[in-house]
């Protein structure tokens, strides 16, 4: 089988620490291995970057499992190119779970081309959807809890949306307030009264 990749790193990531197994193939069919594990700290990956430059490995491949290559991969990319598989199509290959095992695995089957890499945007497009989805978040949360406050609003048989046009607006947060400040006592309906009110 055609060798794809000269030198190459298969990596496995774990939440604390990820194995690599740098795999070559100089002359002869039967590739060497050189296998190392580093913890996930900034410093450590950093370590694992400049171990891998130091070996003249320029092509490195790893899972995407959860969310523990993004660290990884931010700080590689730069000057590796950093191929992210999805786990199934290493995993039908791989057979038994086995951590010292796996990062060999993976670099084998990348040496040869047989891993099909994922795609990634590049950092400005996965800042953007960061912050997208961040946005999104808090509409959604948003919306949860006016739909909240409306709830309690019709519970406490308050109709406020009877007779106000935003029930969020100026007017109708000034009335709830005086509707809590007055709270047991008798209410003037004129002092609450404004021009937002529906006839």
């Amino acid at each position: 089988m055609k060798v794809t990749y000269q030198t190459c790193c298969g990596v496995d990531v774990h939440k604390s620490f990820l194995v690599a197994t740098i795999v070559k193939t100089t002359g002869g069919i039967e590739p060497s291995y050189q296998k190392k594990r580093f913890s996930t700290f900034n410093n450590s990956i950093l370590e694992f970057k400049q171990w891998l430059l130091d070996n003249d490995c320029h092509d490195v491949c790893m899972e995407s499992t959860g969310k523990y290559w993004v660290p990884v991969f931010n700080l590689l990319e730069d000057e590796i190119n950093v191929v992210i598989a999805n786990p199934k199509w290493v995993k039908a290959v791989k057979g038994n779970k086995d951590d010292t095992k796996d990062s060999k695995w993976i670099g084998d089957l990348f040496r040869l081309g047989l891993v099909k890499g994922s795609y990634i945007p590049c950092k400005k497009v996965r800042i953007l959807r960061e912050y997208t989805r961040y946005r999104y978040k808090l509409v959604s949360c948003r919306s949860s809890e006016k739909n909240r406050y409306q709830n309690a609003l019709t519970v406490c048989n308050v109709a406020l949306d009877s007779v106000v046009s935003d029930i969020f607006g100026k007017s109708s947060t000034s009335i709830i307030d005086y509707l809590l400040e007055q709270s047991g006592t008798s209410i003037n309906h004129e002092e609450i009264a404004s021009k937002l009110l529906r006839s």
